[in-house]
């Protein structure tokens, strides 16, 4: 895959660079960066978080999520009316964020939990995968890893179709 004629989409572009400032002086040759953000501020999660919803993935060989990852994650954000924007996406492989630390920082409605050890997490109950679990005016939703959604094979298929049962449940669609 080459990078060179990589598009992305308007709402990842703006949250990777909406702490950035371009200033362009009319003669057109001087060209000003200042950045905004300290690096004591840097975001420790994918997304703007507008709605909510708290997304936490497994993923050790990417910073956030995979390429292919966030495209099908991106796919199951467009069928719950949602989109990156809305969410905050944490790899907890490079950030293991405790529940009452994502609960303090980001006030999710919505937790959706891909191929998470509960524990290492700290709920203070327990979820069975794919059934929606209310707990201080959140639900909680537990998915088997996103690569196990990758392929077209019969797993594969019952994974996602268990998936979105839950999701539908909890976003009301």
């Amino acid at each position: 895959m080459s990078f060179e004629k990589l598009i992305l989409p308007d709402f990842i572009l703006t949250s990777i660079y909406k702490n950035n400032i371009v200033l362009v002086q009319n003669d057109s040759k001087t060209v000003e960066v200042k950045n905004q953000k300290t690096t004591s501020e840097k975001k420790w999660y994918l997304g703007e978080n507008k709605k909510k919803v708290f997304i936490a993935v497994q993923d050790e060989s990417a910073a956030f999520l995979r390429d292919e990852w966030l495209q099908f994650l991106s796919s199951i954000l467009t069928a719950c009316h949602l989109n990156i924007g809305d969410v905050a996406i944490v790899n907890m492989a490079n950030h293991k964020i405790p529940y009452k630390e994502a609960v303090e920082a980001l006030q999710p409605n919505y937790f959706i939990l891909f191929d998470i050890n509960i524990q290492q997490f700290q709920l203070p109950f327990i979820v069975q995968e794919y059934h929606v679990q209310q707990f201080n005016q959140a639900q909680f939703i537990l998915s088997a890893s996103l690569s196990k959604m990758q392929s077209n094979t019969a797993e594969a298929k019952l994974e996602k179709t268990k998936l979105w049962t839950g999701l539908k449940k909890m976003f009301g669609i």
